[in-house]
């Protein structure tokens, strides 16, 4: 019998991430750095949106702040060119 590494996200919690292991248990350290950052990113965008956008709902600002973090890379490119924010859903 092997022995295998899992990693996950303190940020996430062990048990968080053992009841969604396709999305939150990771082979690979740097797997699991790169969803703590997305993490940490959208911790920070929800005290924003709930700081900028009235009646927000902390629900609802830490679902769109999951979603933008999630798509940062997308955000960064239409902040050149809008448009590519939707051009996937054509």
């Amino acid at each position: 019998m092997a022995v295998q590494a899992v990693y996950f996200s303190d940020r996430d919690g062990l048990d968080m991430a053992l009841k969604n292991p396709d999305t939150m248990l990771f082979t690979s350290k740097a797997e699991a750095d790169a969803r703590d950052k997305v993490l940490e990113l959208a911790e920070e965008i929800q005290v924003f949106l709930s700081r900028k956008v009235e009646g927000l709902g902390d629900d609802l600002a830490e679902r769109c702040a999951m979603a933008i973090a999630e798509e940062k890379d997308l955000f960064q490119k239409a902040l050149k060119k809008p448009d590519l924010l939707n051009a996937e859903q054509e």
